[in-house]
């Protein structure tokens, strides 16, 4: 798949998780575990269905952005365990995108039109079992200007999500 046709799909995905408790028919909520929640997108390339999560704290404090962590199943295109982030703001070309949990570091590959993704589905499925084991993973970015942003978020209710994200597709 194309990193543009993957920005169009996630930024679409944002679109519509941002907008009230009001879903369109081609988003669908299916569930809510304690901080992440799944939700089912239909396309003429067909269904893909993403765990997502907002961080439960975030550095600077001053500044509010809307963040998130997604893993996300495209059956149709064979793509499984795609894990992305937005810190909400356009990623800084020459600095590193991490998150970390643990003694446990993933860095994204790719930052483009503030969104950031991995590569390599291998390194994807190491961070998902340990995102199913951890209690919190922090995303670090740094924004155009090079001020560093640190987001926190919860794991608690990951792997239900998961899992359940992970069937529906199925």
């Amino acid at each position: 798949m194309s990193i543009i046709k993957k920005i169009l799909i996630l930024t679409i995905i944002f679109y519509f998780a941002n907008l009230s408790k009001t879903f369109s028919d081609d988003l669908k909520k299916v569930g809510k575990f304690k901080d992440w929640e799944v939700m089912i997108m239909s396309e003429t390339s067909g269904k893909v269905c993403f765990a997502q999560s907002t961080p439960v704290l975030q550095a600077p404090k001053k500044t509010k952005r809307e963040a998130r962590l997604f893993v996300t199943f495209r059956p149709n295109e064979k793509i499984s365990n795609e894990i992305s982030a937005t810190a909400g703001y356009e990623f800084n070309k020459n600095n590193s995108v991490l998150a970390t949990s643990g003694n446990n570091k993933f860095k994204f590959d790719i930052k483009q039109q503030g969104f950031a993704w991995m590569t390599s589905n291998k390194k994807e499925k190491i961070m998902v079992k340990v995102m199913k084991k951890g209690s919190r993973i922090m995303v670090t970015g740094y924004n155009e200007k090079g001020s560093q942003t640190i987001d926190h978020y919860s794991l608690l209710g990951f792997t239900k999500a998961y899992n359940t994200a992970k069937k529906a597709c199925s």
